[in-house]
């Protein structure tokens, strides 16, 4: 997203897409209500108005990124306070039972998804715009080099991968 020119964060490729702000936006009330009081309340909560996370987009990249930072913290902030003894209780989403990791595994895959199509959305409008884009990953024909030199213990792949200025912060690597 940092990479995105402020008017792609908000442009949709056609009638039944999203933009990258309203995938945010998305994301972030998910997250609210996956991860607020995560061990004791179901994920899905009762203020929580889904089909409004598909509507009025964020009218700033300020109101974005403050949207994308609160929800991560939600995130975050349930996995870091889990216990051994937390992996082995039940917790609902929607009143259906799931082990703490399988909720985790739910919504982490869940994430995944959105993110793949932020990058997608940012690397399309940012080279449209701007005719560039900074690869998040291994560049196009730099794998046989990358490899070697991982294997020669000369960079790491996870440094490699995950090599960007946002590399402190995972919540900011879209």
């Amino acid at each position: 997203m940092a990479q995105c020119p402020d008017e792609g964060l908000f442009l949709t490729l056609d009638g039944e897409s999203n933009s990258i702000a309203i995938i945010v936006k998305h994301m972030s009330g998910n997250m609210r209500s996956r991860w607020t009081n995560f061990l004791t309340t179901d994920g899905e909560k009762p203020d929580r108005n889904r089909d409004t996370e598909f509507e009025d987009a964020p009218k700033t990249r300020a109101e974005l990124t403050a949207l994308w930072d609160r929800g991560w913290k939600f995130v975050f902030g349930a996995l870091e306070s889990l216990t051994d003894a937390d992996m082995e209780r039940i917790v609902t989403i929607r009143t259906e039972p799931h082990s703490v990791m399988q909720a985790i595994n739910r919504q982490i895959a869940h994430y995944a998804y959105h993110v793949g199509q932020i990058i997608f959305l940012a690397k399309h409008l940012t080279a449209q715009a701007t005719g560039k884009w900074e690869t998040l990953s291994v560049a196009r024909g730099k794998s046989a080099e990358i490899n070697a030199k991982v294997a020669a213990g000369e960079v790491s792949q996870r440094a490699t991968l995950f090599a960007s200025n946002t590399s402190q912060n995972p919540s900011r690597s879209s």
